[in-house]
């Protein structure tokens, strides 16, 4: 089983940036690709981004490509997301998951189902 805790959502206004992480706990992190997903009011959850377990893959959605950037820190069980330039579209609750099988392509990576743990997730809110 892991755990996972998402914090550093808040209120901003566009053009702001946000970092979010995501601790990880019961089980090391290196075990797993993760990723982010987010989900706005009355839409359906939506990729973000993913890393492979060591680092050496990353996907984004095309929305956020070149504004935010996926990364871990594996000593620290840890994964972050760097958001820049923030816009209201990016507005929703933010979720990191975690999949522990070995396969990993944009397939896999960018489909919810695919992965086995999920945070409860932190609010991210954009204002014009």
């Amino acid at each position: 089983q892991v755990q996972l805790v998402e914090s550093g959502g808040g209120l901003v206004q566009a053009g702001d940036s946000l970092r979010l992480s995501c601790a990880a706990s019961g089980r090391t992190l290196s075990s797993y690709a993760m990723g982010w997903f987010r989900q706005a009011p009355g839409k359906e959850r939506e990729f973000v981004a993913a890393i492979s377990r060591n680092s050496g893959i990353t996907y984004y959605a095309d929305s956020v490509k070149g504004r935010f950037t996926i990364s871990r820190d594996n000593a620290k069980n840890t994964v972050y997301l760097q958001m820049n330039s923030l816009n209201p579209e990016d507005t929703g609750v933010y979720y990191c998951a975690a999949k522990g099988l070995a396969l990993f392509n944009i397939v896999v990576a960018t489909d919810g189902g695919r992965y086995d743990y999920w945070g409860q997730g932190t609010q991210v809110t954009v204002s014009s």
